[in-house]
Parts: structure tokens; C-alpha cells; sequence
């Protein structure tokens, strides 16, 4: 294929996934998980063949199209059974009822920890995944989509045999609705603007890790190292996030969301602007990887303090209701910041090719995209805070005023 349809695969596939998120976290609200993720194994299934047996390119684009429809089905109720597995675990430890702040803090923390753990486990794939790729690409196009449709077709039996045939029941969370609060449909996520928000603003962390695949061959470019230095890229991130997210994740459950949102974003605005700095002069001798190094260390920092956060968060801004929704939201919102947000940078990469003035342009737009999410994601972050008997309770933009409880 030539480029331009290799662009519009790429673009359809991607959009397929990301834009129909919320979507599939509907559906799984409304199917169960365990439903909706072995139906999202099933369409992949028939996507990779699909893709094998296409023989022209508009039956190849849609197999492309179905295999991103399958990953809507699938990642919003992963993560909406970590979520209902937080809750589980919070009350077998016996959470206190009695003190919903308290209880508030525990699930996040719960929370927190599986998607640490997720996160971690997504990496290990994101290494070998494309290890195995190359071996099988070896032996033939053909064989390793087959190969993919097996491995999704084990994991749809694994799913089928192994999971509770019902998560349809809600997380139960000490948000700023109590957990008698009736659901309002499935999508109430649409009608809570704090929440909406709060994904606009996140939606900025998923744009600036997309840049690994879309900025990042720019300055490789630029500073020499050339396009196979792109692998050492994605290993030394994939390292980071595999030896890191763990001690950073338990750090950020100790700090808070109003410490570890901006601290995240703070950090990915650094790499950005770093890489802004380096790149109007010629790449340092003898290490031209430095600037790409110094910018995937921020993202990956960044990304290891406000991705389990803001996964635990999900759980008391759904209060009560099916969370399917809620992160297909928060998805389809990155989504969407990837479609603008690269369409507005391609422009600006034309020009950050070689060493000059015109180069630094896209990472200093990036770095005000992070600063300004670091800025501001916190007022959107749900207020549970313990508020005792005549305690002082601070509003922005207001002097402190007297609550009596």
C-alpha cells in the first residue's frame, strides 16, 4: 500500500476504537463485562480474518475498521470490572460505611492499585507483543493474523469459562451523589458537566503519549539518530513504566488526585518544553537520542502519576452507577484530542525536521497543553474531603467560610 492508504488504515482503525468507547462502555452497562468483553474478542476474532482474507483494499480497511470496533467492545468493560473488583475487595476488607469520606479514599486507593497493576501489565504486552509480530510477520502476513485471532479467540474462551457471568452490578462510591442516588441511564456521564470537564482535560494526557508514534519519528529525524532508534525509544519507555509505575502509583495514592493530576501533567509539560529547548540547536555529539530520551522520560512519568488516578477517580464520579460509560467517555474524549489535536500539529512537524527556530513550535504548543491541564484539572476533581463538625472548608475564589455539619 502506499502511504496515503496506509494513513487512512491507521486513521479508520483508530478512530473506530477511540470514537466508539463510549459506546461500548454503554453497552457493557447495560450487557454485563463479562459480556461485552467476550463479544469485543469475538468481533477482533472476525476482524484479523477478515483482514486475511481481504483481496482488495476496501474489504482490508474495513477488517481494519472491525478489529477497532472489537477494542471498543473490550477496554471499556476491562476496566469497568477493575473497577467493580475495587469494590468487591474494599468490602471484604470491611469498609467503613460509617465515615464516606473515609470510604471515598479507600476505593480510590483500591482503585488505584488494580489500574497500577493494569498498567503494568500492559506494558509487558506492549513489549512483546511486537517481538512476537516480528517473528511471525517472517513466516507470512496471513499467518500472523490467524495467530491473532486465535489468541483473542482463547481469550474469549478464558473469559466465558472463568468470569462471573454478572458485573452489571454498580460500584457503590462516597462521591458527591450518595450510593442511593438513582441511576439515570446510560448515559447520565454526558449530563454530569464536572465529570465531562474532567475527561476534556484528561483527554490532553492520552494526546501527548500518542506523540511517541507521531512526534517522535520527527525528532529522530532531526537530531540524526535515524528511524531505528524508534525501537530503543519504545523499550526505554516500556522499562520505565514496568520497574516504576508500582512505587510512583503507591507515592500518588499517598499524595492525592490534587497533588498526583497536576504533578503528572506538570511533568509532561518539562518533557515537552525541554524538547522545545533542544530542538532549534543541533543535536549534542555523540548522543543525538538525548532530547527524544529527556521527552519520553516526562511523558512516561507523567503518564505513571495520572493514569491510575484518574481510573480510580472514574468510581466516584459514576457515584452509585454503572462506570461502562463513564471510561468510554473518558477514552473517546482522548480520542478526540488525538484526531484535533495531531491535525492541528502535522503542519508545525513539516517544519521541525532539521535543526532551526521553526522547530520548536509543536513541543511548545504540547508543553502549554500539558501546563494548561495541570493548571486546572484539579478544580474537577471530585471533593470528598473529611468535613468535621464547625471545620473551615475553602472555596475558590472565596475567603474560607463556616460549615456546620
Amino acid at each position: 500500500m502506499g502511504t496515503l492508504a496506509v494513513g487512512i488504515v491507521l486513521g479508520a482503525r483508530t478512530f473506530a476504537q477511540q470514537g466508539l468507547f463510549l459506546f461500548g462502555g454503554a453497552l457493557a452497562d447495560r450487557w454485563g463485562a463479562r459480556q461485552s468483553m467476550i463479544a469485543g474478542c469475538l468481533v477482533r476474532v472476525a476482524g484479523f480474518l477478515l483482514l486475511a482474507w481481504a483481496s482488495d483494499f476496501p474489504l482490508f480497511l474495513l477488517g481494519a475498521v472491525v478489529t477497532g470496533i472489537g477494542g471498543a467492545l473490550f477496554a471499556p468493560a476491562m476496566q469497568s470490572l477493575v473497577a467493580s473488583v475495587a469494590e468487591r475487595r474494599f468490602a471484604e476488607k470491611g469498609g467503613r460505611q460509617d465515615d464516606p469520606a473515609h470510604c471515598a479514599a479507600a476505593r480510590k486507593n483500591h482503585g488505584s492499585t488494580l489500574f497500577s497493576l493494569l498498567v503494568v501489565c500492559g506494558e509487558v504486552g506492549t513489549v512483546v507483543g511486537p517481538l512476537l509480530a516480528t517473528l511471525l510477520l517472517k513466516t507470512g502476513f496471513d499467518t500472523a493474523l490467524l495467530v491473532g485471532a486465535g489468541v483473542f479467540a482463547v481469550m474469549a474462551a478464558v473469559f466465558l469459562c472463568f468470569l462471573p457471568r454478572s458485573h452489571r452490578d454498580a460500584p457503590k462510591t462516597a462521591g458527591r451523589k450518595t450510593a442511593s442516588s438513582p441511576a439515570l441511564g446510560l448515559w447520565s456521564c454526558l449530563r454530569e458537566k464536572q465529570f465531562v470537564r474532567f475527561a476534556a482535560f484528561y483527554s490532553v494526557n492520552l494526546l501527548a503519549t500518542n506523540q511517541l508514534y507521531f512526534g517522535m519519528p520527527v525528532e529522530l529525524e532531526r537530531s540524526g539518530a535515524g528511524a531505528s532508534a524508534l525501537a530503543v525509544v519504545f523499550a526505554y519507555a516500556s522499562v520505565l513504566t514496568i520497574t516504576l509505575q508500582w512505587p510512583i502509583a503507591r507515592l500518588m495514592r499517598k499524595a492525592g488526585p490534587d497533588v498526583a493530576l497536576p504533578l503528572g501533567f506538570a511533568l509532561q509539560s518539562l518533557g515537552f518544553a525541554s524538547m522545545a529547548a533542544l530542538a532549534v540547536i543541533p543535536p549534542p555529539s555523540g548522543l543525538p537520542m538525548l532530547p527524544a530520551l529527556l521527552l519520553v522520560t516526562g511523558l512516561a512519568l507523567g503518564n505513571m502519576c495520572v493514569m491510575p488516578m484518574a481510573m480510580g477517580l472514574v468510581m466516584e464520579f459514576a457515584a452509585g452507577r454503572p462506570t461502562g460509560a463513564y471510561y468510554g467517555l473518558l477514552a473517546t474524549a482522548g480520542g478526540l484530542a488525538v484526531v484535533f489535536g495531531n491535525a492541528a500539529l502535522a503542519p508545525l512537524y513539516e517544519l521541525a525536521y532539521r535543526p532551526s527556530i521553526t522547530a520548536f513550535p509543536p513541543w511548545l504548543l504540547l508543553s502549554l497543553f500539558a501546563a494548561t491541564t495541570a493548571t486546572f484539572i484539579r478544580r474537577f476533581v471530585p471533593n470528598s474531603a473529611p468535613r468535621d463538625r464547625h471545620t473551615f472548608v475553602p472555596l475558590r475564589g472565596r475567603r474560607p467560610r463556616r460549615v456546620r455539619t
